[in-house]
């Protein structure tokens, strides 16, 4: 269905009537769906868009571009998640397990499913209908790959022997819809351009350190309902040894009816390739050492790769961009030769030890890196090696170079501020309540607090022993009446539970120019409509939000486009607007993110010329 890319006929807001219509037709349709899943999809306070397409599919996506559902005849009726809202609430649907990665290729490449591609349980295939929506899902990663219907009932596949087509495909990874979210996006490091594989965050130690460091990541997660997990897959190589990793033979292992409508595909060698030259393996090492190797890097990184604004952060982001870069020369970090032989129970060893506070998310299934507790003497003590860097020529501005004026490095950061709950505890430590604090400062003052009040329980390190002025700065007002206090929580939940009771803040950073701003960041609106005389003009609002300057950039556009540009101050006081000559509308999109480091992510565009 989204094989081919094409650009919708129009696109509209849902208003909010449409909104509770669509809230009302995803909980009848999905059954196991939850008032808070949908919340996660589409956040309440999220702008809702609607695109048609020429074959009459209905495309609902949120404000930041994600689209969510899929509506094939535009009467609700097949209404389908896309992958993005999949990888929000991988159980929203049932879902067909592959009987290897290998087979991805092909339902990547736009074939149907065959039964005989399908792993059957031990008890037996699950019941379902004709016509059913299913999503298809590869071993050892939570993450869908794709969305479809069924094509027979169970009892007619059982009749049928297990032949023929099991879903008939109508959104999948890869594809036009996947597409057209900037940045290619995936869940995990387990997604890669011509297959999905099981995700190292899981599996943990598949992938050796120089291919996990080409990852990069998502977005936190970002709070408008898509949090996540992100990579940049045309860039990633999977890297395994031939030592410990079988050779997969395609046409050998899979057999011919697995899937259907293979013609034309182009299958790549092998995903295993041999490990570099020169690395160390880690058979002498005993997990002790492991875990003491495993310690020293993860310290390392906190002490030099990740920030404060970096925070929150997904697990297998952590493990790819900042602990694996920190091993030792020539060395593999292999973290199923530790005593934890996962990633997720590595960290949360560590945020029961108070150095971090990490939480699993129950969606993703998958832990993240909350904050950092610098105050620990884990941290304090350690002293972090000075590391060669890679030798880079910053002496020629690029900008400079070509005629355009240097940027300025834009900054977006969020920030908390104490309100009436926790002042108590800000002002017990010496911190100023009126400040504001990164989620890591603001988590260092709550164990400060602990540490000052000794309330670390004796007999269990782990568990924070809570005194009257903690627990209510923790829970007064949020325990229903009647309810008992909890006198106690774990260290790795004091973090998170500090910092949901605090005002939450964004600051951004424009050179010398700092701006602080209560909750979620605004976007950049672009628009291109027609005026009298049939002539077209681009409209830009909400560059306040990014500290630009209207009037400076109403005369760099003049010059770059050769047109006319105005300011104009928009209805009751809300910032400024420059009107463009012209359907500059892409053009002016990519002037913002190259020479004002705006993400993509924040520059919404709509174009009323297009019929």
């Amino acid at each position: 269905m989204f094989k081919k890319a094409f650009e919708p006929k129009a696109q509209q807001r849902l208003s909010g009537a449409d909104r509770k219509k669509l809230r009302r037709t995803i909980k009848e349709k999905f059954q196991n769906v939850s008032d808070a899943d949908i919340d996660l999809i589409l956040p309440p306070k999220t702008e809702i868009s609607v695109s048609k397409y020429p074959n009459r599919v209905l495309v609902y996506s949120i404000e930041a571009g994600f689209p969510m559902f899929f509506d094939i005849d535009g009467r609700g009726i097949d209404i389908f998640p896309t992958v993005y809202a999949l990888w929000q609430v991988p159980e929203l649907l049932p879902a067909f397990m592959l009987k290897g990665g290998e087979v991805s290729r092909f339902v990547i490449g736009g074939a149907d499913l065959m039964f005989p591609g399908i792993s059957i349980p031990e008890e037996g295939l699950p019941s379902f209908q004709a016509g059913q929506p299913w999503a298809v899902k590869v071993p050892g990663n939570a993450a869908p790959i794709a969305v479809g219907s069924t094509t027979m009932s169970s009892s007619e596949a059982l009749k049928a022997g297990l032949r023929g087509k099991a879903l008939r495909i109508t959104h999948y990874y890869r594809d036009s819809l996947w597409d057209s979210v900037e940045g290619h996006l995936v869940p995990n490091g387990g997604f890669y351009e011509d297959v999905v594989l099981e995700d190292p965050a899981l599996s943990s130690g598949c992938l050796t350190p120089d291919s996990c460091g080409d990852m990069c990541s998502t977005t936190s997660s970002h709070q408008n309902g898509m949090a996540g997990e992100v990579a940049d897959v045309g860039n990633v190589h999977q890297e395994q040894s031939l030592d410990t990793t079988p050779h997969i033979d395609i046409k050998k292992d899979i057999p011919e009816d697995v899937i259907s409508d293979t013609s034309g595909l182009k299958l790549t060698g092998d995903a295993c390739v041999e490990a570099g030259n020169g690395e160390k393996e880690m058979h002498d090492l005993s997990s002790t050492e492991v875990d003491a190797l495993l310690d020293k890097c993860l310290l390392q990184a906190l002490h030099t790769t990740l920030k404060d604004k970096d925070l929150p952060i997904p697990g297998s982001t952590l493990w790819s961009n900042h602990v694996l870069p920190c091993r030792p020369s020539g060395m593999i970090l292999d973290i199923k030769k530790s005593s934890h032989k996962k990633l997720s129970k590595w960290l949360q060893s560590k945020s029961s030890a108070g150095l971090i506070s990490a939480k699993e998310d129950k969606h993703k299934k998958e832990i993240i890196l909350l904050a950092v507790n610098r105050m620990h003497p884990d941290y304090t003590s350690f002293r972090p090696e000075k590391r060669k860097t890679e030798e880079i020529d910053h002496s020629i501005d690029t900008n400079v170079v070509e005629g355009r004026p240097p940027k300025l490095h834009l900054e977006l950061l969020e920030v908390y501020k104490p309100s009436v709950h926790v002042n108590p505890i800000f002002k017990s430590v010496g911190h100023d309540t009126g400040s504001f604090y990164s989620a890591s400062e603001a988590t260092e003052i709550a164990f400060q607090y602990v540490e000052n009040q000794s309330l670390v329980k004796p007999t269990n390190k782990a568990i924070v022993v809570l005194d009257a002025t903690l627990c209510d700065a923790l829970f007064k007002g949020a325990i229903k009446k009647g309810s008992t206090y909890p006198s106690e929580i774990h260290k790795k939940d004091l973090g998170a539970a500090f910092l949901s009771r605090m005002q939450a803040h964004h600051r951004v950073t424009r050179g010398n120019e700092t701006i602080v701003r209560k909750g979620a960041v605004k976007t950049v609106q672009i628009m291109t409509e027609r005026r009298q005389g049939n002539k077209k003009m681009t409209r830009v609002s909400g560059l306040e939000s990014f500290l630009i300057d209207p009037e400076a950039l109403a005369a760099e556009l003049q010059k770059k486009f050769a047109c006319s540009t105005t300011v104009a101050e928009l209805p009751g006081k809300k910032g400024h607007e420059v009107l463009v000559q012209g359907g500059v509308i892409e053009d002016l999109g990519r002037h913002l993110v190259e020479n004002y480091g705006v993400l993509k992510r924040y520059i919404e565009v709509l174009d009323k010329t297009r019929k």
